[in-house]
């Protein structure tokens, strides 16, 4: 401690109690966390290099950790351990509209970039949900998506280069500002998605877009999952492309409509959202084939606007599903993608996991790109409910991976999911992961516990002999 303050100040470590407890976990409140030793809040890369090489010579294993947003206990802290809070480096450091970038530091949040580059006619994609205040360093730790995934891709496809401080303390620049760019091993994309587990991002140089046109939007509700399913997949079959596609069952269209006194039809099955920003006519027409494809499947009902306004009171529907279903209890999110061609089927394996179960389960996610959220709520303080609770998330993850799907498409596997990572990669991939993690972080320092487990035994000797030196 008394190292970590003479090299950052006393007010960048904080050890009271009841101020580490509050940085102890992030939004997946059923996660294990521990409890920190201290928290610290670093302004610059040297303050990161100055930690790292105290942590390393000390033996102390560090969280690094944005704002908190995250959903799989990526960032929860481990016992003993410094919980790294990346939100004081929070500086756009440059945007560039010659070339079509931005460099900033991780604290950033998503939503101040968008406003930052939105005064050059540029505009930064990758939108969570939590975007309005969810950081950069976050999103690249687990590589997040969005809502506009389905057009626009996700965080990884926007990452040039990063600047990153390695667990020893060195400081590695990796990627480049061009457009192109074959040099070496792609080591800027191994770090995105790596959960704070090979090094701590404290500087991103991100590619960046042409601001998009004003959206035209739809919305469209179905008294089955198979319409929305044939919807969604005649999307893709007849090459449109919108700017969004979004979709919700009834559990969630009920506990929205509760909330927001929105006037949505609670006899739907499904309701899907979606926007076309192509801008002008082009948008008109592409919302236009998308609504001949909804009523040619059978949907209740199409409505389409091209009032701005409009189409955000739709989109915060959307946006408001998670909120809306925490009033029903305690929640279990879920994150299962599967391909586009079985999300009719995946919604109905949901609707039979909560008949098992007995549980309430909405599915809220990105019809786009198959990206899925089952939401399980329950009560906690109900023990046969929880063990239920439990159970319906290793269902959901069982039928994920049974129709050629993912765990996790982009809250990332976190301390939530570890036991499921090896039976989605197998042996030999998880092999390859623990060597990368071995070749940077040899003494296992850098958020132990998360996304999968070294060899428990070989660990806590390096972590004694490594730590040491």
């Amino acid at each position: 401690m008394a190292e970590l303050q003479d090299a950052l100040g006393a007010d960048s470590v904080l050890t009271d109690p009841d101020v580490t407890a509050a940085y102890a976990r992030d939004q997946a409140m059923l996660a294990p966390a521990g409890t920190p030793a201290a928290v610290v809040l670093p302004r610059s890369t040297d303050d990161v290099v100055a930690v790292l090489r105290t942590a390393s010579r000390h033996g102390v294993p560090v969280v690094p950790r944005g704002a908190g947003s995250g959903l799989a206990g990526s960032s929860n802290a481990v016992d003993g351990a410094i919980t790294l809070v990346m939100t004081r480096m929070d500086a756009v450091l440059e945007v560039s509209p010659a070339d079509r970038l931005a460099v900033v530091q991780p604290g950033v949040v998503n939503k101040a970039l968008r406003d930052a580059v939105a005064g050059a006619g540029l505009f930064y994609p990758p939108d969570p949900s939590s975007y309005d205040w969810c950081t950069i360093g976050g999103n690249l730790s687990t590589n997040s998506g969005g809502l506009c995934c389905v057009k626009y891709g996700v965080t990884t496809d926007y990452v040039l280069g990063l600047e990153v401080v390695l667990a020893d303390g060195r400081v590695l620049r990796t990627g480049r500002r061009t457009v192109k760019g074959v040099a070496g091993y792609d080591l800027a994309r191994l770090f995105v998605g790596s959960e704070g587990t090979l090094g701590v991002i404290t500087e991103a140089t991100l590619a960046l877009r042409p601001a998009p046109q004003r959206p035209v939007t739809l919305a469209a509700t179905f008294a089955t999952t198979a319409q929305t399913g044939e919807v969604v997949e005649r999307v893709v079959t007849t090459g449109l492309v919108p700017s969004l596609l979004e979709v919700m069952d009834n559990t969630c269209i009920c506990a929205v409509d509760d909330l927001l006194k929105a006037d949505l039809d609670r006899s739907a099955h499904a309701l899907l959202v979606a926007q076309s920003d192509a801008g002008g006519e082009a948008a008109a027409r592409e919302i236009e084939a998308l609504a001949a494809l909804c009523r040619e499947a059978g949907a209740d009902l199409v409505h389409t606007t091209d009032d701005p306004t409009e189409g955000d009171l739709l989109l915060q529907a959307r946006r408001m599903a998670l909120p809306a279903l925490e009033q029903l209890g305690s929640t279990l999110i879920d994150d299962v993608a599967v391909p586009r061609s079985r999300i009719a089927e995946f919604l109905d394996g949901c609707d039979a996991v909560a008949a098992a179960r007995a549980l309430t389960i909405g599915v809220v996610g990105h019809a786009g790109d198959g990206n899925m959220h089952p939401t399980i709520c329950f009560d906690p303080a109900d023990a046969d409910q929880r063990q239920r609770a439990f159970g319906a998330f290793d269902d959901i993850l069982e039928l994920g991976l049974s129709l050629g799907g993912t765990i996790t498409g982009e809250h990332g596997v976190g301390a939530i999911k570890v036991d499921w990572l090896e039976r989605e990669i197998g042996p030999v991939a998880l092999d390859v992961h623990r060597a990368i993690k071995d070749a940077l972080d040899p003494a296992g320092l850098l958020n132990p516990g998360k996304v999968f487990r070294r060899a428990a035994v070989r660990d806590l000797a390096a972590v004694g002999e490594l730590g040491g030196r």
